[in-house]
């Protein structure tokens, strides 16, 4: 998959597989402790996140897949 300069900011610009993106966003979301404490089923976005997911504080696991396949090709 090719990767949008918005996302590249969070998991880096090569071309990966899919698959391999969802694993370096959830990667990025634990090292800076992005899960929501109280619904671990909710991601709070940094800035870097925040532009990824439209502007968006806070978007579900569910939401976030949704939103960050519109920054593949």
């Amino acid at each position: 998959m090719t990767i949008s300069p918005t996302l590249a900011a969070v998991i880096g610009a090569a071309p990966i597989p899919r698959t391999e993106v969802t694993k370096k966003v959830w990667e990025y979301i634990k090292k800076h402790n992005l899960q929501d404490a109280e619904n671990k089923r909710n991601i709070n976005a940094d800035d870097k996140l925040k532009a990824v997911f439209g502007g968006k504080k806070q978007v579900s696991m569910f939401e976030m897949t949704k939103l960050i396949s519109g920054h593949l090709s």
